[in-house]
């Protein structure tokens, strides 16, 4: 009896499985099938599983589309992505084992202005970046894109509560051997702290390859659009393209699957060991 229970219990977790599985896979059928459409198949009101006529030339005519730059703004967001996860990735990380482990008696002070920050509206600040960033000359640039959005609070955070629970024993032999906090980071703290670097990586190139306002405001030359920009451009007031708006859809989130496939078991790791709840 508890054999078949236990059976029945399992079959029950698999098939709720398999229908959020399904349920998840929903938005990205939705993509390809539309992208692959013609317009009177998007726009019809009778709705099929699959399009009557499947158009790949539609991946060809977006990349081939003279109004859009779409191949462009896939690099300028690929660029914009990694310097912004290796920029911050470094500056936080060395925030963060600087506020966790170098002794300083305004340390919690200066955690607790980090934090502060979250608090405040990015509505609050986005004009006066704005204005310094126009200053600088820095419009429709990559410093323009890339500089402003370094600082992290968040992954300040999750470096301090990680170098919060790192074996000091470890950090102890490297004095020892006459290692400074530099060399000591540098050459045994980072290469230990993988998971958390990969974790916050992941999340910062997620996050930075989906910005949409901040690109939208200073990129302002077509030659500095990203993809997220790009994509609102489909849509006008003049003019919608559905089949060419689906299709960017399905190709923009290609890198963020591999990034999350690639990173998926790092972020839940990095998270576990940070100490958030």
């Amino acid at each position: 009896m508890d054999d078949a229970l236990v059976r029945v219990g399992r079959a029950l977790r698999l098939a709720l499985l398999i229908a959020l599985a399904l349920l998840f896979l929903v938005p990205f059928y939705l993509l390809v099938r539309n992208g692959l459409a013609s317009e009177q198949d998007i726009t019809s009101p009778e709705w099929t599983l699959f399009p009557s006529e499947v158009r790949w030339e539609n991946v060809r005519e977006l990349f081939q589309d003279t109004s859009v730059p779409f191949a462009r703004s896939l690099l300028n967001s690929a660029l914009i992505a990694v310097a912004t996860t290796l920029g911050t990735v470094v500056l936080a990380s060395l925030a963060g084992y600087g506020l966790a482990r170098i002794p300083y008696r305004h340390a919690d002070k200066v955690f607790y202005a980090i934090l502060g920050t979250l608090m405040v509206p990015a509505a609050v600040t986005f004009v006066p970046s704005f204005v310094l960033v126009s200053s600088l000359g820095w419009i429709s640039t990559l410093r323009g894109l890339v500089v402003p959005t370094l600082f992290s609070a968040f992954a300040c955070f999750v470096f301090r509560q990680y170098f919060l629970g790192f074996p000091r024993e470890l950090e102890d032999a490297a004095q020892v051997d006459g290692l400074g906090h530099w060399r000591t980071y540098w050459l045994v703290v980072v290469p230990n702290a993988r998971p958390v670097l990969a974790a916050v990586a992941a999340i910062v190139f997620i996050g930075a390859w989906n910005s949409f306002l901040w690109p939208l405001v200073i990129g302002q030359d077509r030659s500095a659009w990203t993809v997220q920009v790009a994509l609102s451009s489909f849509t006008t007031s003049q003019v919608i393209r559905l089949h060419e708006l689906f299709v960017a859809a399905a190709v923009s989130i290609l890198p963020l699957l591999a990034v999350f496939l690639c990173f998926q078991r790092w972020i839940v790791a990095g998270v576990e060991r940070s100490g958030i709840d």
